[in-house]
């Protein structure tokens, strides 16, 4: 029953982590990737819109099974023992964030704009778990309730103000800083709404191991179901949970896309209902993982930091040489663009939508796939390597 449980997780990270490739694909080589807002429903097409909304699943979903995750090691691992790991590895992500990922997506090798993004906010909100751990289950809850439902209000706050301090930025509102001469910092994933996801996933995971079969799904089926009846209630009159709120829209369908264009940076409340939501439906429905599909989703559910750093350096070192193919130099490439950090891409230069869908599904299965499955077996074969467990 265990690892019929554990599959199911696995199996869901799996898809949406194969779906994330998508969005950065399209990010790196769709010609309209800069040129405007794919979630407009004044300027966007149903088919971007569908792109780039469908990829809002994977974030949050990846941050709360992270805290599921977590749970699941406390059974087999002390309060010290699982206290010392996401600690250690929080601090480990941050880095990795901060100056690897940075220097692989920006293709900046100056490094003279550091960007923290998802690693970074998993990485804070892995240590904040991991010293909260050792609280009662009840206070962790809590606080992962009232951060989730709460943190909205602070929406109040920011509204009408254009600058705010560093950290209240850290934890609630994109900004770009001057650190110092030459240095900047663009805080891409503001964290405590990401912390408050994991938390509760972290409490989530005690479903997965104090019921039985049939329990488990019941509970699953109804939270997920009543966090979209929640989104409904309050999304559609504009009540509360989403700092920008709906205007009818000349057609029906712009107008659904506006209801559903909801706030990520940071995560409002209904952004989460409308991902985690359907996530919870997919756990309890998905009792056992059976055939091929399952089982290619599932290698990329086991090896989700390595699959996430190895995409985007493919990704990075493919965009590269395409670019120079296209004509230009690498004086040209190292231009970037007006006002961002990001190196070798030109605005209203790329491929079609359709080629960034082949480009996505080729770099999915003739090269992640094997180089995934290939880490898999060998971290699953060397289990005496604990800094395996780093990647």
């Amino acid at each position: 029953m265990k690892s019929k449980r554990i599959e199911s997780i696995d199996l869901l990270r799996g898809i949406v982590m194969v779906i994330m490739a998508l969005d950065h694909t399209r990010d790196f080589f769709h010609s309209q990737a800069f040129a405007g807002d794919p979630l407009d429903p004044a300027t966007t097409t149903p088919i971007l819109y569908g792109t780039r909304w469908i990829t809002h699943f994977c974030a949050p979903l990846f941050v709360f099974l992270a805290g599921t995750s977590a749970w699941l090691q406390s059974r087999r691992k002390t309060t010290r023992e699982l206290s010392s790991f996401l600690i250690t590895r929080g601090i480990w992500l941050i880095l990795i964030d901060a100056f690897v990922m940075t220097l692989i997506t920006t293709a900046n090798i100056h490094l003279d704009v550091i960007i923290i993004q998802v690693l970074w906010a998993i990485g804070i909100s892995m240590v904040i778990l991991g010293m909260m751990i050792w609280l009662p289950f009840n206070a962790i809850l809590a606080v992962g309730l009232l951060i989730v439902f709460g943190h909205n209000i602070l929406d109040y706050a920011e509204a009408g103000k254009a600058s705010l301090p560093f950290w209240w930025s850290l934890i609630h509102r994109q900004a770009f800083f001057q650190l110092w001469e030459g240095q900047g910092l663009f805080i891409f994933y503001p964290f405590l709404p990401w912390t408050g996801l994991m938390l509760l996933g972290y409490c989530c995971g005690s479903i997965f191991t104090s019921y039985d079969e049939q329990k488990r799904s019941r509970i699953l089926l109804w939270s997920g179901l009543g966090l979209l009846g929640l989104f409904l209630i309050l999304r559609l009159p504009n009540i509360y949970g989403n700092t920008t709120p709906w205007k009818e829209q000349p057609t029906g369908m712009q107008t659904l896309m506006a209801i559903m264009n909801v706030n990520k940076y940071p995560p409002s409340l209904l952004y989460m209902c409308a991902t985690i939501g359907p996530g919870l439906i997919f756990l309890a429905l998905v009792k056992e993982v059976r055939g091929r599909v399952a089982r290619f989703f599932l290698v990329f559910g086991r090896v989700p930091m390595f699959y996430y750093i190895v995409h985007f350096f493919l990704l990075s070192c493919t965009n590269i040489i395409l670019f120079l193919a296209r004509g230009h130099t690498l004086a040209d490439g190292m231009k970037g663009m007006p006002n961002l950090p990001f190196k070798f891409l030109i605005p209203n230069e790329g491929y079609s939508l359709l080629t960034v869908y082949l480009m996505w599904m080729s770099l999915v299965i003739f090269i992640l796939y094997p180089l995934c499955r290939w880490y898999d077996k060998y971290k699953s074969s060397h289990p005496e390597k604990k800094w395996l467990s780093y990647l």
